[in-house]
């Protein structure tokens, strides 16, 4: 007795189903091949402790690398409230709590299964180092009280420690050609290596000291001043220092103390302050002078005294006031010197001023690359600006108001009287806050030489499909379904024969 109409529909159905599913077997079987998978992202966080504030920034690279260098992108930056951790002398444990709500907003981003294997670092600069010179135990004590708050997160604890001139300027020479894409760049599907004697030369300008740091045209005659580095296969030697008491902070005490000429003898001194516009005056303790290392008085301390600081707007004698501060002679007409007899070649190419450089030139309208006479001109027109109109066009901004005539012709005597730029070379500077949507300072550079000391992970091999077998394989899916389903109605719903 042969089959009925159902049972051969039923028997087809289920063959076309068996036969689609093993296509589709055959295909995730077959058809399937090796790649590599993406590397897991790995983290660093790098505090930026300077004078006159605090900074956290969080960094991510692939876990792979590139020439046993990770290329690194910025996932946060954090400011940390208050004042440099160099202010918390009189109470340091104050220096480590005031960093906790920054790490904890940092620990939120990163995954915790990765908390305990992120590398976390603490660079104190300019304020540190004074503060070391001044007293060395109230140093040592601030330091103690950031890496015992530190040591309290389930971090990778790499300590706390005061950077020195040379690695600040390096570090940041490394973050600005970074971020340019002048040490390696992502081109036809690959990472490549620029040309050599791309690279651009860095400015900083912070609270307490300023760096220089570029690849000169000759050799470095003073082996102190030069840094190496071996980044992503690539070897780079550049010129690099920093300057002491030649940031912007402590040049304004220094200005003031110098113009001052105290009598000791009264309780009170007048100061024709040039730098500050006519019709400001304040009065202000003399103890905040004498407690910086920068500033030098050969008469006995008198904390008792107070100045009454009095504006005049006058430029021209702001700027020979600003001249006294610098020791031009030292150098006696030789090239390869900058000022106070320190060793600089001649600068040359492109260069980008960040940190204070770039506020006061912001503040100014000057970051347009504007020409060395517009830029002159533009700054000696707003410190004759009487005081009360400055106040009115200025409004909420009364902290530094008073000092950015001092600071503007400060920068214009520093970059040409002291690091030799010239009306040839100023149009290859730059005043940046940030390049490749990143911030510019010493941190990203710290955290791209610290990639080359953690051992790089190799991608991990999984199993894919080219788009058209993905396809193929979907449409046999749906057809197995369908002549299940249709097995199922037949057996279901068909009446017997």
């Amino acid at each position: 007795m042969g089959l009925s109409w159902k049972e051969r529909v039923f028997m087809t159905l289920l063959g076309a189903a068996t036969a689609s599913g093993l296509t589709v077997l055959v295909l995730i079987l077959v058809e399937a091949t090796y790649v590599l998978l993406p590397a897991h992202i790995k983290f660093g966080i790098v505090f930026d402790a300077g004078s006159s504030h605090t900074s956290l920034f969080v960094y991510q690279w692939p876990a792979n690398k590139e020439k046993d260098t990770g290329v690194v992108s910025q996932a946060l930056a954090c400011q940390i409230e208050g004042p440099g951790i160099s202010s918390y002398a009189s109470d340091p444990a104050l220096a480590g709590e005031s960093l906790r709500g920054c790490l904890e907003e940092a620990l939120a981003l990163i995954p915790k299964t990765q908390h305990q294997e992120t590398p976390t670092f603490l660079g104190a600069t300019a304020g540190m180092r004074l503060l070391r010179q001044k007293n060395s135990s109230q140093a040592r004590d601030i330091l103690a009280a950031v890496s015992q708050v530190l040591s309290e997160f389930p971090v990778d604890f790499w300590g706390a420690r005061i950077l020195d001139g040379q690695d600040e300027g390096a570090f940041a020479w490394i973050t600005i050609n970074y971020v340019l894409g002048m040490l390696i760049k992502y081109s036809f599907g690959e990472w490549i290596l620029p040309e050599e004697g791309t690279q651009v030369g860095a400015l900083d300008l912070g609270g307490a000291s300023t760096q220089i740091s570029f690849v000169p045209r000759g050799p470095i005659l003073d082996q102190s001043t030069q840094a190496t580095f071996l980044l992503y296969g690539a070897n780079y030697r550049i010129y690099t220092h920093s300057h002491l008491c030649f940031g912007r902070d402590q040049m304004l005490s220094r200005l003031l103390a110098r113009l001052a000429q105290v009598r000791l003898d009264s309780q009170a001194a007048l100061v024709r302050h040039p730098c500050y516009h006519s019709g400001y005056r304040v009065t202000q303790s003399l103890a905040p002078l004498y407690e910086s290392p920068c500033v030098h008085f050969t008469a006995p301390m008198n904390f008792t005294q107070s100045l009454v600081v009095e504006g005049t707007g006058n430029p021209g004698a702001c700027v020979a006031a600003i001249r006294g501060l610098f020791n031009f002679s030292s150098c006696k007409g030789r090239e390869d010197c900058a000022f106070n007899g320190v060793y600089q070649p001649p600068v040359h190419g492109q260069f980008y001023a960040f940190s204070n450089f770039y506020y006061t030139f912001h503040f100014l309208n000057l970051t347009a690359r504007q020409s060395l006479s517009t830029i002159n001109a533009t700054i000696w027109e707003f410190c004759q600006r009487p005081w009360k109109l400055v106040e009115a066009n200025y409004p909420g901004q009364e902290r530094w108001l008073p000092n950015y005539c001092a600071s503007g012709l400060y920068i214009l005597t520093l970059l040409l009287e002291g690091y030799g730029f010239s009306e040839d070379t100023w149009p290859g500077v730059q005043f940046q806050k940030q390049a490749g949507g990143m911030d510019i300072g010493w941190t990203l550079g710290y955290m791209l030489n610290l990639t080359g000391m953690i051992p790089a992970e190799a991608p991990t091999e999984g199993r894919a499909q080219s788009y058209s077998t993905w396809m193929a394989g979907v449409v046999f899916v749906v057809l197995t379904l369908v002549t299940i389903l249709g097995a199922a109605a037949v057996q279901l719903f068909w009446p017997q024969d």
